[in-house]
């Protein structure tokens, strides 16, 4: 598949708005025939209807996203970019994987895109699981140098607040990546001083929230993603069942 045709396949919605005008600075006159002329896509009314997110939309948000958080602590570093690429190797095969870096390289060249436009876009047009599953991908470009700058967790704070997403489910999401003596009850979103009967009852509220069957619509790619969070929140209950006796 050509650039041109990957890029213009399953993308609905990021065509249009910021995201679209960010899109147009990277592919120039592939974007610009779907241009309204004056330099924008046509961005609607999309309080009204939230239409279903594509892969493409979803893929484009975070390369998107991704170069606002390398760039957070005013240096990239190659492990970052490595594990950016990597990433998209493991879940779209090395061709695909290829298109996206060439595009995140043009997306990276771009010095003043605004983050919270960006991201009140995405608020407005994806689903909350496919918001959480952004955060996910995010927190995994900060660690994979092996050190998290207080720049890069509070760009990512930021980013979290503007897409809709909760403290909790952001203290959730951040502990699967940072182990603490609380991080169990982190990702469960419960406090320490929780019941049993309490912390079952968040486990099944945190089941069907990090469900992979929410993430279906964005490809078998994105489900293993939803997978290792999911994963993550029963390993967390599994070990307060352990020390707890239940």
């Amino acid at each position: 598949m050509s650039f041109s045709k990957w890029i213009g396949a399953a993308i609905g919605w990021s065509f249009g708005g910021p995201i679209g005008a960010i899109l147009g600075l990277a592919l120039g006159s592939v974007v610009d025939g779907m241009s309204n002329g004056n330099g924008n896509t046509v961005y609607g009314d999309y309080t009204q209807q939230r239409p279903q997110t594509q892969p493409g939309d979803f893929e484009v948000s975070l390369l998107i996203l991704a170069s606002i958080v390398i760039k957070a602590d005013g240096k990239q570093d190659q492990r970052e970019l490595d594990f950016v690429r990597m990433q998209f190797v493991q879940m779209y095969g090395k061709e695909r994987a290829n298109h996206a870096f060439r595009l995140f390289k043009e997306i990276n060249k771009q010095q003043n895109i605004s983050t919270r436009q960006v991201c009140l876009q995405i608020r407005q047009m994806m689903q909350h699981a496919s918001r959480l599953q952004l955060i996910h991908f995010l927190f995994g470009i900060a660690k994979a140098d092996g050190m998290v700058t207080e720049d890069e967790v509070q760009q990512i704070y930021t980013i979290a607040g503007y897409l809709g997403i909760s403290h909790n489910d952001y203290e959730s999401i951040k502990a699967m990546f940072y182990k603490s003596a609380d991080s169990a009850y982190k990702i469960l979103e419960v406090d320490k001083n929780a019941s049993n009967d309490a912390i079952k009852k968040a486990y099944r509220n945190m089941v069907k929230k990090y469900h992979p069957d929410k993430l279906t619509h964005l490809g078998k790619e994105h489900q293993q993603g939803a997978e290792e969070k999911f994963r993550q929140v029963q390993e967390a209950y599994e070990q307060l069942q352990k020390e707890r006796g239940f």
